[in-house]
């Protein structure tokens, strides 16, 4: 795949995911004017987080990832995958079935392990309440993820990033609804009604994204039906891939746990000590969002149209070709990340006193400095997720959780030190810095890894153009930063100021230093709208 047909495969899925991010955006920032960023909205989100948690730790890893190779080598069959596919889809309904049910149960059990300061608080039984809700969400990722990992060995790449509009669109109505109603929601005064409305109507957002997606499936002829016979060669490899892609997920999930507990633990402690600022998870998850969103338009959008291509490349054992993708794919993606990440350090309060609204500016400005500790962490994650597909196209995911648990382990202890070291207000933005701190590490540590397979990704390939970039970015923006206080207008007006003037100059100084990532790329995308 040419750099050309990289960047126009990626700009047709960026577009979906575009709008699905900019929708996933308004969400939150609606989710946030409605719930808070206090403990009601912490007793939402640890519930809405724990379907992902599951559905990541148990199976996820597979579905995005492992069982790719295997579809893309599948659809090569004299019936075009039909029969690998109907079982891998009959044995993973199965799974996420138990999985939901047993899930749902224990809730009680997750909500201990996962905020133990809420026991014996209200909070405990409402996060409870929402998690069950919230919880038959994992049958529909899981089943959403497989389809559209179908549907792109078919080089249909565009439907499973656009799907998850309807999703986010069900949910601006439903809490665009609470936000017009301006009834102000507590842990004490909401109703059980409303935590129903709020949490199945989260639920029911999935549901609509994975239908959407069943008529796509039917497009590319691959006939699936449900299928229990499981024991074939195909079927025990993709279990034992499976099985290490469960240890790489518990891995994650593991320094995911840390992360919530002490975050919640400092809400707690900071509502005993009279501190009025939203300081535990919902800031966390909400300075998360806006630092995923270069990486979720742009990196994954590269990747997920680099890896069928990758792992045919692999089938022929063309190694200089996966070399040369990844290295290109890097390169390519540096052209947003490197801005991104400036201006979400320089510029993180800027951004999130402009996006949130139905918060006091304090709140706001606290989202914008997590914000501003995750922007570290941007460059090595993206890098990282490209490496850790060049693992992938392999099928070896042995080595992907060497990666992961040397990260996660830096990650984690500097997690499980942050309470120690800083006071109750700050210990969310350490813990967003060692989320950065722990990406660092990944990415080094995957690199290295695809040494094995003979590719040697040297720092040159990379360096040269991401130090131009760094370098382009900080002249524009860091000026802006030390006038911020004197820019005329109110907080949208900042915002403005600031990224149009960044991203012009930004692109201005590009074509001056003759980029020819940032030329070639801005030429594709503008040809496309001609």
């Amino acid at each position: 795949m040419s750099s050309s047909s990289l960047a126009r495969h990626s700009s047709v899925m960026a577009a979906g995911t575009i709008v699905s991010r900019i929708t996933g955006l308004i969400r939150n920032l609606l989710l946030v004017a409605v719930l808070g960023t206090k403990l009601l909205g912490d007793t939402y989100n640890v519930a809405n987080t724990m379907p992902n948690i599951l559905y990541n730790l148990l199976i996820g890893g597979a579905l995005t990832a492992v069982f790719v190779p295997q579809i893309v080598r599948a659809t090569h069959g004299a019936d075009g995958g039909s029969a690998f596919i109907s079982k891998l889809v009959t044995a993973t309904s199965v799974l996420l079935a138990a999985i939901t049910a047993i899930a749902v149960i224990a809730s009680p059990l997750l909500v201990r392990a996962f905020a133990p300061e809420y026991v014996g608080r209200p909070e405990f039984t409402l996060t409870v309440t929402f998690m069950r809700y919230c919880l038959p969400q994992i049958f529909f990722l899981g089943i959403f993820a497989l389809l559209g990992q179908i549907a792109n060995a078919k080089d249909r790449f565009g439907p499973m990033m656009w799907a998850p509009v309807l999703n986010n669109l069900l949910a601006i109505v439903i809490f665009g609804w609470y936000f017009a109603k301006q009834s102000h929601l507590t842990v004490a005064t909401i109703s059980s009604s409303e935590v129903a409305w709020l949490g199945w109507g989260t639920t029911a957002g999935y549901v609509l994204q994975t239908i959407v997606l069943i008529p796509v499936i039917r497009q590319t002829k691959i006939g699936i039906h449900a299928r229990f016979d499981w024991r074939d060669d195909e079927m025990r490899k993709s279990l034992h891939l499976a099985k290490w892609t469960l240890i790489f997920a518990a891995i994650s999930q593991l320094s995911y746990f840390i992360t919530v507990n002490i975050s919640t633990s400092a809400a707690i402690h900071a509502a005993k000590s009279g501190i009025t600022t939203g300081v535990g998870y919902t800031p966390y998850s909400n300075a998360l969002l806006i630092f995923m969103l270069p990486h979720s338009i742009f990196t994954i959008s590269i990747v997920t149209a680099l890896l069928p291509q990758l792992a045919r490349f692999a089938i022929v054992k063309n190694v200089d070709a996966i070399h040369d993708q990844l290295v290109r794919a890097i390169r390519i993606v540096g052209i947003i990340t490197v801005p991104s990440a400036i201006a979400f350090f320089l510029f993180g309060p800027i951004i999130t006193r402009a996006l949130f609204f139905g918060i006091t500016d304090k709140d706001a400005q606290y989202i914008g400095r997590v914000l501003a500790a995750f922007a570290l962490g941007l460059l090595p994650m993206s890098i990282n997720l490209i490496a850790l597909r060049g693992l992938n196209a392999f099928e070896n995911v042995k080595l992907q959780v060497w990666s992961n648990g040397i990260g996660n382990l830096i990650g984690a202890i500097a997690s499980i030190a942050a309470p120690f070291i800083f006071p109750d207000e700050w210990v969310t933005v350490a813990l967003a810095g060692a989320l950065s701190i722990s990406y660092l590490v990944s990415a080094w540590v995957s690199i290295r890894m695809l040494a094995r397979f003979g590719i040697h990704i040297h720092i040159g390939e990379i360096l040269g153009l991401y130090g131009k970039l760094i370098a382009m970015a900080f002249l524009i923006a860091f000026p802006l930063h030390i006038i911020q206080r004197h820019l005329p207008g109110g907080n949208i007006s900042h915002l403005l100021i600031v990224l149009i003037t960044s991203g012009v100059g930004y692109l201005a100084l590009a074509h001056i230093f003759r980029i020819a990532e940032v030329r070639n790329f801005s030429e594709i995308i503008l040809g496309r709208f001609r």
